[in-house]
């Protein structure tokens, strides 16, 4: 007789932190996630210390900091190379582990601890090459084209539409065969399969709302003529004129005509929306199985969109947009209603959802567990978080504490404070302000304590060296301080 609780990861792509309706985001509508919001808990402050895919999803994985695992931007094609994982303890624990959607670790097919995975990354530009055969990497396509009606040559290229692209239109295909959708029908037969002996871990991970903004037409039309609010625009966005691209749907920073922004924030909520809809067929199957009342289940993302925000978009930055995520658990010892604003990252899931299930948390994991948050009086456990992107060909560093933010560009050493608490859409630079000083040369020390010694070389004799070399991966990785860590060369 199982007496651990089953535990459901649920992780979506590129999911801002402020967009659930329950926590007061003005358009978007996620019911399903209201739900989950008031039965469970939610951490309104959780953040992702790397938000791109590849970086953010290995210290979701592994418990580690991005300086530990090494990967502190995007990069292709890198070995994962961490022995201890979030799969390979609940297994390691007696647990049947299986993963379901985005994984984006290299190789493809590399299973991390898990039991097994069914995989769908969406677009990788590293795996699609015409040389090799898609089911090397990809088990949603040849899914796909054994449909009823889908051709052999069926994909989810067919619409044309990029997977960064601002370009926003409808899924061009039944809705049944849509990538989430595709997620939840994978899970439900996963669990007429799995082993009943063990409790499981399910790693369900959906690859929208990332671009392509293609959900459903009715999900679309939602919001297409609905008056969303607008992007925020800071007192500081001339710094992103020399990295303009306004003819480009793809690029970091563009000002579009209103009517593409519309278009584009329209098809961001409409995936959310229609995400949230599939959450909920999980939750009712789960039910029907007899299983919801034992399982834990936990919603997070890896990094968050801009979305037009200072006219910027996709990730890899240091703003709430980018990289603020949601973060809501609920399950058996999770106390309804729960609320917490204290600080946390991605690595403190591992060791959250390992407490959750009441297996021991390995040594080696440098996240911590948030139930701690959940605790009647606990006080602050977390002054601030440590983030960092490699990002316009140098370094974007900073430091979230209780009330600001700190943010530091390699390039030039240009510096930024934003008074969270009071400027949450982060519109007025505070760090050339005198009143602001004391404040500024605070979060500057932290910083600087959090860069001293890096191999970059961005801190000298306790000061702040800018226009150092940087990179998306660093060397340390397999360096002798890392040793000790899981991490294998």
């Amino acid at each position: 007789m199982n007496t651990r609780p089953n535990v459901v990861l649920i992780c979506v792509d590129q999911w801002r932190g402020d967009c659930i309706s329950a926590t007061g985001h003005p358009d978007v509508h996620t019911p399903t996630l209201d739900q989950l919001t008031h039965t469970g808990a939610v951490f309104s402050r959780a953040y992702s210390a790397t938000p791109t895919c590849v970086p953010a999803r290995m210290s979701l994985m592994t418990g580690l900091t991005p300086e530990t695992h090494g990967r502190v931007g995007y990069a292709d094609g890198i070995a994962f190379n961490v022995e201890e994982t979030m799969p390979r303890a609940f297994r390691d624990a007696g647990y049947h582990t299986q993963a379901i959607g985005k994984m984006h670790y290299w190789p493809e097919r590399g299973r991390i601890g898990f039991d097994d995975v069914i995989l769908h990354d969406g677009y990788l530009h590293a795996s699609r090459v015409r040389s090799r055969p898609i089911a090397e990497y990809d088990d949603y396509v040849p899914w796909l084209r054994e449909q009823a009606g889908e051709p052999a040559t069926s994909d989810y290229l067919d619409h044309g539409v990029s997977c960064n692209s601002i370009v926003a239109r409808p899924w061009d295909k039944p809705e049944h065969v849509h990538p989430t959708n595709w997620t939840v029908t994978e899970a439900e037969r996963w669990l007429y399969r799995r082993d009943p002996t063990m409790p499981f871990f399910l790693y369900l991970s959906f690859h929208r709302p990332h671009a392509p903004l293609d959900p459903p037409q009715w999900a679309f039309d939602k919001y297409r003529h609905a008056e969303l609010t607008p992007p925020v625009k800071g007192d500081w966005v001339d710094r992103l004129d020399e990295f303009r691209r306004d003819f480009d749907p793809e690029a970091h920073v563009a000002d579009f005509r209103s009517d593409m922004v519309n278009e584009a924030r329209a098809g961001y909520y409409g995936l959310m929306t229609h995400v949230d809809h599939q959450i909920a067929r999980f939750l009712q199957i789960l039910g029907e199985f007899q299983l919801a009342e034992n399982t834990v289940v936990a919603f997070t993302s890896d990094h968050g969109d801009m979305m037009g925000d200072h006219g910027m978009w996709r990730k890899g930055y240091a703003y709430e947009g980018s990289s603020r995520v949601p973060f809501i658990l609920r399950g058996p010892g999770i106390p309804s209603g729960a609320r917490s604003d204290g600080l946390v990252e991605l690595r403190d899931i591992m060791p959250t959802l390992l407490e959750a299930a009441g297996i021991p948390i390995p040594s080696v994991v440098e996240g911590r567990s948030a139930l701690r948050l959940l605790e009647p009086g606990t006080a602050v456990w977390r002054e601030s978080l440590h983030g960092e992107h490699y990002i316009f060909g140098q370094s974007m560093q900073w430091i979230v504490g209780t009330g600001h933010k700190y943010v530091w560009w390699s390039s030039d050493g240009y510096e930024q404070l934003f008074d969270l608490d009071r400027d949450p859409g982060e519109e007025k630079n505070l760090a050339g302000l005198a009143s602001h000083g004391a404040t500024l040369s605070v979060y500057r020390e932290q910083l600087v304590e959090a860069l001293e010694g890096r191999e970059e070389g961005f801190v000298l004799d306790g000061e702040l060296v800018p226009g150092r070399p940087a990179s998306p991966t660093l060397a340390c990785a397999s360096a002798a301080r890392v040793r000790g860590t899981g991490v294998t060369s």
